[in-house]
């Protein structure tokens, strides 16, 4: 009986062990990896903001060629017939990833950003997270749980080493898997790669921007409310930027099918209507956009029409087949619209600005929980109250649609409708529930029967 109540505190301690050992070398690996990929991007993106018009019209396209031919001709190096996603490879790979290609997504960010393509710079790091996760766990002959949790972990060091929110991050490794489903048991290890990979990405010398917005004044309910409605914009933001990113995506598979253009030749074609765009929309909204985001969070007006112009440049970059991150493009988003609609509400700019700036990535992403503390990382603690209502809003909004297609739907949101579990939310329509059906015919009966009954005879 002894022996048996002291199992399982054994077994657990031996986990928190194993994770302990794996999660820092996991981490501190990719720390410092991705430390070196940022130093690199800094280098080399930004210089088009100050370039004149005619070389910004001209690296676009040539740069738009280079990404094509190395994602055609890099992606043939993947003959283990392994997609690249790191979604996949957690539900559906067993955590494994093609190793010879981990470096063309990368390389490729750096010919997006460096040209003037509007996309992220998270996305290579956690696809470069995953993937030296996933090579340690190969190595290391671990069985494909063990691998799964690993990968997560890997996601979660990429993500904090970028945005230096290393719980934020880990929850964001874990929470993006699928809609409406956190698994607790991935936690612990990607919590301890995470806060790894910041504090080696800190070392190498990645620096991390403090962003100082003052909640000043007592919080109260109608000011939560605002938030909130801050929150429901937001919502409708992503919502905009999900249908212009994946109908571009097929308005350009379209046009390379039809016309049976050279895949390579397609982010060419892309890069001429992004040369041809930046002619009227401002080249604050080219590359990363994060002059446009700061200023946005220091109060300063706003375009109110900015974030579609920023979604139309990131949906056009990446739907014709540039690639680059997202989630650095949805804060953009959202702090410019929240800041250009603020005084709608009553608020000010800065602090609208600061809910929308995690808001439109609890939505897009379907990651509430880690946009609330990256909010409480990146904004500070106070932060909570005025970020939780809002992003728990937006997320609502923007219904069952992702910008990861391959994103699981675990849950519904709303009992109202309903969907197969565990299907990717690009391969599932949500209908309405059975029981809202059956409520709406129960109420239309009878007005059915008072349309049907006979007139009665008149004088």
């Amino acid at each position: 009986m002894f022996r048996s109540h002291l199992t399982e505190p054994l077994v657990m301690l031996a986990t928190v062990l194993q994770w302990l050992v794996l999660s820092i070398l996991t981490g501190a690996v990719v720390g410092t990896g991705c430390s070196f990929f940022l130093h690199v991007l800094f280098a080399v993106a930004g210089h088009t903001y100050t370039a004149p018009l005619w070389l910004q019209m001209t690296l676009l396209p040539a740069g738009g060629l280079l990404n094509g031919l190395l994602l055609h001709y890099g992606n043939r190096l993947n003959r283990t017939g392994l997609k690249d996603s790191v979604i996949i490879s957690v539900n559906d790979q067993h955590g494994r990833l093609p190793w010879k290609t981990f470096w063309v997504k990368p390389v490729a960010t750096l010919i997006t950003l460096g040209c003037g393509g509007s996309a992220g710079k998270e996305g290579p790091c956690s696809h470069l997270g995953a993937s030296i996760a996933s090579g340690i766990g190969e190595l290391l002959h671990l069985n494909s749980e063990l691998r799964r949790r690993l990968v997560a972990c890997g996601v979660s060091a990429g993500f904090a080493s970028v945005f230096g929110t290393p719980i934020a991050g880990a929850i964001y490794g874990v929470e993006v898997l699928a809609i409406g489903r956190i698994r607790h048991n991935f936690l612990f290890p990607a919590i301890v790669a995470g806060v790894t990979s910041y504090e080696v990405s800190r070392f190498w010398g990645v620096p991390y921007p403090h962003i100082d917005i003052s909640f000043a004044g007592v919080f109260t309910e109608w000011l939560f409310l605002k938030t909130v409605a801050i929150g429901i914009l937001c919502g409708a933001v992503a919502w905009i930027f999900i249908e212009l990113l994946h109908g571009a995506k097929r308005q350009f598979t379209r046009l390379r099918v039809r016309f049976a253009i050279w895949p390579p030749l397609v982010p060419c074609i892309g890069g001429v209507v992004l040369a041809l765009l930046i002619l009227v929309i401002p080249n604050d909204y080219m590359g990363l956009s994060l002059p446009l985001m700061d200023r946005a969070l220091q109060g300063q007006p706003m375009p109110y029409l900015g974030f579609l112009w920023k979604a139309l440049l990131v949906a056009i970059t990446l739907g014709s087949g540039f690639y680059g991150g997202l989630i650095t493009e949805q804060f953009v988003m959202g702090a410019v619209a929240g800041g250009a609609f603020a005084h709608l509400f009553g608020m000010h700019a800065a602090l609208g600005a600061a809910v929308g700036l995690v808001s439109v990535v609890a939505a897009a992403s379907n990651t509430p929980i880690a946009a609330i503390l990256m909010g409480v990382e990146m904004l500070g603690g106070e932060s909570i109250l005025y970020v939780s209502g809002a992003t728990i809003a937006a997320y609502l909004i923007v219904g069952h649609r992702s910008v990861y297609p391959e994103q699981q739907l675990a849950a519904t949101k709303t009992s109202w409708m309903t969907a197969r579990a565990d299907v990717p939310v690009s391969q599932e329509k949500v209908r309405l529930s059975s029981e809202l059906l059956d409520w709406w015919h129960e109420r239309r009966k009878p007005a059915r029967r008072g349309h049907d009954k006979p007139p009665e005879d008149g004088l």
